[in-house]
C-alpha cells in the first residue's frame, strides 16, 4: 500500500559555506593560491534540501534546524525559499551567528578540507525540531559531532540526536541520519546510540566501518568486502530496514529482508571535477528521491551516483545538480565504471 505521506524534512545543519578552490594543499607556513571563491549554503539540511529540489522531487521539502538572526541566516532562508522549500520550521535565533564553514577544495587532488565554526548550532536542542502535523515521509537529519549541545546528554537521552529521532519516530517519519567527517571513535560514540532509532542509513565507506568497528579503507583504498561485512554488522546493531555505503568507485546496499544491490559509480572525467564538496549529500539526495518515488534499489544507487557525478562539476555543494533525468543522462554520456 502506498504511504499517504509525501515529502522530506531536511533537518539539522544549515550552514553558510565559504567555498574556495585552491591550486594545491599547502604545507604549514607556505602559500596556496585561491583560484575561485564562492559564498553558498552548506550543511546536510541545506545541501540535501536544495539537491532534492533541483532533482525535481514531486513532493514538499521542509527545512528544519536553527540559523542566526543575521545576513547569513537570511541568505540561507531566502535561497531555500527560492527553490520552493518551506522554511516555516527553520528557527531563527539572535543568541549566536549562523554556523559557517570555510571549505577548501584542492584543484590538484579534488579533495576538500573544512574549517568550521558552530555558531548557533552549538545551542541547538531537540526543542528546535517540531514534527507535529507534518505529513512528510522522510527525515534526513545531521550532523552529529558538530553540535555541542545535541552531541551530549539531552532531554533524558544519551544525546540530543536520539531525542530528536525518537520524536520523529513518534510522528511517523522514516528516519535517516547523515554524519560529519570526524574521527571513527567520535562517530561511534555519538552516532552509535542512534542506530536503534533509524529506519534508513546512507553513509560512506569510512563511516560504515566506524559504526561496525572494522577497517573499511586501507591506504586510502576502499575495501569493498569489508564494507559488505560492515553493512551486515550495522543492520544487526540497528533498527534500519536499509543501509547504504558509498565510496568513490561504487556503492553497496543491504536491506533487512536480505535483498541487496551493488552499483559501480560514474566514470567522471578528471577534467570535469571542480570540487567534491557536497558530493556525498548529492548521493544521499539521489537515493532519497528514488526511494520516495518507489524506484528499485539498483535504481536508487544509480541516481545517487548520477547526482554525485553531476555535483562535482562546481565548487559549490549544489550548484551543478540538475533534474533526476538530466543527471542520469549525464551519467550515461560519461559511462559507468566496469567494477566496484
Amino acid at each position: 500500500m502506498t504511504s499517504p505521506r509525501a515529502g522530506v524534512v531536511a533537518a539539522g545543519s544549515w550552514i553558510v559555506d565559504r567555498n574556495k578552490a585552491i591550486d594545491h594543499w599547502p604545507a604549514e607556513e607556505t602559500v596556496a593560491e585561491i583560484v575561485e571563491e564562492r559564498h553558498e549554503g552548506g550543511g546536510n539540511g541545506f545541501n540535501v534540501g536544495i539537491d532534492l529540489a533541483r532533482l525535481g522531487l514531486p513532493a514538499p521539502i521542509w527545512a528544519m534546524g536553527v540559523v542566526g538572526d543575521d545576513a547569513e541566516g537570511r541568505f540561507l532562508r531566502t535561497t531555500a525559499q527560492s527553490r520552493g522549500i518551506d522554511t516555516s520550521r527553520l528557527a531563527v535565533s539572535d543568541a549566536a551567528p549562523t554556523s559557517a564553514t570555510d571549505a577548501m577544495s584542492s584543484v590538484a587532488t579534488g579533495r576538500r578540507t573544512f574549517f568550521h565554526a558552530q555558531g548557533v548550532h552549538a545551542l541547538m536542542s531537540p526543542a528546535d525540531f517540531d514534527f507535529d502535523g507534518l505529513p512528510a515521509r522522510y527525515l534526513h537529519l545531521g550532523l552529529p559531532g558538530l553540535h555541542r549541545r545535541l552531541d551530549g546528554p539531552c532531554d533524558g537521552e544519551v544525546n540530543g540526536w536520539v531525542a530528536i529521532l525518537k520524536k520523529a519516530g513518534r510522528a511517523g517519519l522514516v528516519r535517516n541520519i547523515e554524519v560529519a567527517s570526524i574521527t571513527p571513535e567520535r562517530l561511534a560514540a555519538v552516532v552509535g546510540p542512534c542506530l536503534p532509532h533509524l529506519d534508513l542509513l546512507v553513509v560512506n565507506d569510512r563511516e560504515i566501518g566506524a559504526f561496525a568497528g572494522i577497517e573499511t579503507v586501507v591506504d586510502g583504498v576502499t575495501d569493498v568486502a569489508a564494507c559488505r561485512r560492515a553493512l551486515a554488522i550495522v543492520l544487526e546493531r540497528g533498527a534500519m530496514d536499509l543501509a547504504v555505503a558509498h565510496f568513490p568507485t561504487g556503492a553497496l546496499a543491504l536491506a533487512r529482508d536480505g535483498s541487496a544491490a551493488e552499483r559501480p559509480s560514474v566514470a567522471v572525467p578528471a577534467s570535469a571535477v571542480v570540487g567534491t564538496n557536497g558530493a556525498g549529500d548529492a548521493f544521499a539526495a539521489g537515493v532519497l528521491y528514488a526511494l520516495h518515488e518507489g524506484r528499485p534499489l539498483d535504481g536508487a544507487l544509480a541516481l545517487g551516483h548520477a547526482a554525485a557525478a553531476a555535483s562535482v562539476r562546481a565548487i559549490t555543494t549544489t550548484g551543478s545538480v540538475e533534474t533526476a533525468e538530466a543527471c542520469l543522462a549525464l551519467a550515461e554520456r560519461w559511462g559507468w565504471r566496469a567494477t566496484l
